[in-house]
């Protein structure tokens, strides 16, 4: 054995001691310990990490070790139970250590984030390192992104995006159908734009892309993806009915969006259209003309006669060019899904817009939490292409499963990662429902009002529509009909027809199942006619909301008003052998009827209530006995009547409540 050199200190040999459970010299009684072998104190250890973890252990080695072996790499969050495995705490050690820094409503279950678990972990001598990919990192690394430079070299001018609003009936779908010469407006049910429509549209200006979007309010959801998605947006305003509430809307959307408007004052061609009186209106919500010195632009519009189209279009292109809208058709496809629905034939169905680069038949999608190769795409027409590129609305086949109305599209190279990134995205989801490491404490006023919200009536639905974006919509307008009284909660909601596993899920919830525009399938009818599930079938968005409404209130028991319509006084009491007791009295307000309830009062307290059982006038039986005629009253099971007593009738009436 070499010697060390002459100054160098001496090698210190650690031993451990079992018992004492510390790293001692040579000459203490754990014996020397050699890599993973047994000491004498009867444990084995499994080499010098060990020792460094250990209680007490020699400081050169905690040092030298426990630097880089004590971090703790988690993605994002983190569960309380296996962030205590990775440390080597128990979990109720970790739970109390963070009631004792102050949180509230935590648990064993726990999901804890980021900052939450570096703080806890640092109590215990952890270091915590958020080691999670941003999505935006994977999509780029998946989509195989040109650099920035090559990328905006490739840009060039591309169509316009124009999104129609407006308040209900003002002639939207109408406007459109004029530009595109065709019907649509007879394919809508009740003529309401019930869902999201994409098309492209050649015109003398060039290439135009329009969103059609409903302009009814419980579609409010709807119209706001249709603002995000648009570059310009045409608003329209009929000039014989002025600005609404569903237009007042629509120019919040798109000032949130920060998107230009251009005004189109419709039904111009009637004889009490008000053009100048909708250019005052709109001046007030900050869109001044551009004839006012404003810069909006304004054009009068008849979907009718075509009156003012030319010049509308013309308008919309000039603020399009001054937008200067730019895309890079080289580079894979990015867009929006527009409108989504599961098609028994084809199975899930988006209306997807490109916004940059473009799409090919066969490219891997990512829609949201759903992926797929592209199997067949058509255009606004149902022809068949090969390819979309910018700014085009395409309507796309093979799916795994149908996406959200508004979830971001993105063409990766491979299936496997557009899979990865798809359970990220689900994950993420499922972990915003799981239990905060957070949340409100616990008071006698929070508990009072935990107990009354239980008592509570729900009315619970489960909802079945054709596309998400209704199904959407029709959620979302029945839950904002929930009040004090009675609460509207959706079971479940999804696109597809009606089956039997949503009857099924109907008995265990007893809910009523609402369809929006689909059928039950299959057995689902019988089922539910077996089970005694209701299914409501709708295709007009006013009669769900109305329906859904008087269900409520038909859940409500009905009021009951204690209305007092006379009084009489018992002047004297007779014993017939027929009738038993009767009192003779004198009505002295108001009326006594046989049908009527009747309280006895007698020293101003209530000895009895019951019913009448006959009236009398003189001997003849009567329905009733006005103030001041006197009358022969006969209790029903009462016999305690006295000379004196006073009788004060009374009706209850049941009246229907209303939310």
């Amino acid at each position: 054995m070499p010697m060390p050199a002459r100054g160098a200190p001496t090698p210190r040999r650690v031993q451990y001691d079992a018992k004492a459970g510390a790293a001692v010299g040579p000459r203490g009684r754990g014996g020397p310990m050699v890599g993973g072998r047994m000491g004498r104190g009867g444990m084995r250890h499994r080499g010098i990490g060990s020792l460094a973890r250990a209680k007490g252990a020699g400081q050169p080695v905690t040092q030298e070790r426990s630097a880089h072996k004590k971090v703790v790499r988690i993605e994002e969050s983190i569960g309380l139970q296996p962030l205590s495995a990775k440390i080597g705490v128990k979990a109720t050690e970790v739970l109390m250590k963070l009631m004792r820094l102050g949180m509230t409503g935590v648990n064993i279950n726990s999901t804890l984030d980021a900052d939450t678990a570096k703080i806890v972990a640092n109590e215990f001598g952890w270091e915590v390192e958020d080691v999670a990919v941003s999505e935006e990192d994977q999509l780029t690394a998946a989509q195989g992104v040109e650099t920035e430079e090559v990328e905006e070299a490739g840009r060039l001018q591309r169509p316009p995006v124009i999104t129609v609003m407006g308040h209900v009936d003002h002639g939207k779908t109408s406007l459109l159908d004029k530009i595109r010469q065709t019907d649509v407006v007879a394919g809508e049910a009740g003529g309401i734009t019930q869902h999201i429509g994409a098309y492209s549209v050649d015109t003398p200006r060039g290439r135009l892309t329009f969103l059609d979007t409903p302009g009814h309010e419980a579609f409010t959801a709807m119209r706001a993806r249709g603002a995000k998605t648009t570059d310009l947006v045409i608003l329209v305003v009929a000039a014989d009915d002025g600005v609404m509430p569903q237009t007042r809307e629509a120019v919040n959307h798109a000032r949130d969006a920060g998107v230009p408007i251009v005004v189109a004052v419709n039904k111009c061609d009637k004889p009490d259209a008000q053009p100048e009186r909708v250019r005052r209106e709109l001046s007030d919500l900050g869109l001044v003309p551009e004839e006012w010195g404003g810069e909006t632009l304004f054009q009068e519009v008849s979907a009718v006669t075509g009156q003012g189209l030319d010049e509308l279009l013309e308008k919309a292109v000039l603020q399009a060019e001054i937008l200067d809208l730019r895309a890079n058709p080289a580079k894979p496809a990015v867009g929006v899904v527009i409108e989504a629905e599961l098609d028994r034939g084809k199975g899930p169905v988006a209306t997807v817009l490109v916004t940059d680069g473009t799409l090919n038949r066969g490219d891997v999608m990512l829609a949201g939490g759903s992926y797929g190769k592209v199997r067949a795409m058509h255009d606004a027409q149902g022809r068949n292409v090969e390819e979309a590129g910018p700014s085009q609305p395409i309507s796309i086949i093979g799916l795994n499963e149908v996406p959200g109305a508004g979830d971001p599209v993105h063409v990766l190279r491979d299936m496997k990662k557009a899979q990865e990134i798809s359970e990220t995205r689900k994950t993420k989801e499922r972990r915003s429902i799981l239990p905060a490491s957070g949340g409100p404490k616990m008071t006698l006023e929070e508990l009072a009002k935990r107990m009354s919200e239980t008592e509570t009536l729900e009315l619970k639905l489960i909802i079945k529509g054709d596309v998400q974006g209704s199904v959407e919509a029709v959620g979302e307008a029945l839950t904002r009909l929930s009040t004090e009284k009675v609460k509207v909660s959706v079971v479940h909601s999804a696109v597809g027809a009606i089956t039997e596993g949503d009857v099924n899920l109907a008995v265990a919830a007893g809910a009523i199942i609402i369809g929006f525009n689909v059928r039950p399938a299959g057995k689902a009818s019988s089922l539910a006619q077996k089970e005694g599930i209701q299914i409501r079938q709708y295709n007009v968005i006013y009669n769900v909301v109305d329906e859904v409404k008087l269900a409520m209130e038909g859940m409500l028991a009905p009021e009951l008003i204690e209305k007092v319509i006379g009084r009489a006084e018992v002047r004297q009491v007779f014993k017939l052998s027929k009738a038993g007791l009767v009192a003779g009295c004198m009505v002295t307000q108001g009326q006594v009827k046989r049908s009527a309830s009747v309280r006895v009062l007698r020293d101003g307290a209530i000895a009895w209530t019951g019913k009448i059982s006959s009236l009398k006038r003189f001997k003849d039986d009567v329905r009733e006995v006005k103030e001041g005629f006197d009358c022969g009253i006969s209790l029903e099971g009462f016999s305690d009547i006295k000379q004196g007593d006073e009788l004060e009738v009374f009706e209850v009436e049941s009246i229907k409540q209303t939310l």
